[in-house]
């Protein structure tokens, strides 16, 4: 399966602080240094959707914009090899500002995936 891409649209996005709070409360967790991720199946079938969160102890609004955009483009790439129905919180920690540009930020989010699909139970692992 070809992976899908495309823009980050609206109904990609976690926006609503419920859903975060759903996803922190009820979801399955796993961390590396730079980055948590959280999942829990989605609400709507077949809809990946992505919430981000960079505090500012990761750093100023530049390196906070930097990692946030490396994170949209990760998932973007990925969300075609992402399972169906998943809703994926990324925290960054504050190591993750040494990451610096698309690759470093890509190769961490891909360790941290495949610890995850290590860790966590179905319906998260294809």
């Amino acid at each position: 399966m070809v992976p899908e891409t495309g823009r980050f649209a609206r109904a990609d996005r976690l926006r609503d602080s419920r859903d975060f709070n759903r996803i922190s409360r009820s979801g399955q967790r796993v961390a590396s240094s730079e980055f948590v991720l959280l999942a829990t199946a989605g609400e709507a079938a077949e809809s990946r959707r992505l919430g981000i969160s960079v505090s500012r102890k990761v750093g100023n609004a530049v390196v906070r914009n930097r990692i946030k955009r490396g994170v949209r483009d990760w998932f973007r790439r990925q969300r075609g090899l992402l399972p169906e129905s998943l809703d994926l919180v990324v925290i960054a920690r504050p190591k993750a500002k040494r990451l610096n540009g698309g690759a470093a930020i890509d190769l961490a989010l891909e360790k941290t995936w495949a610890r995850a699909k290590r860790q966590w139970k179905t319906p998260f692992q294809r």
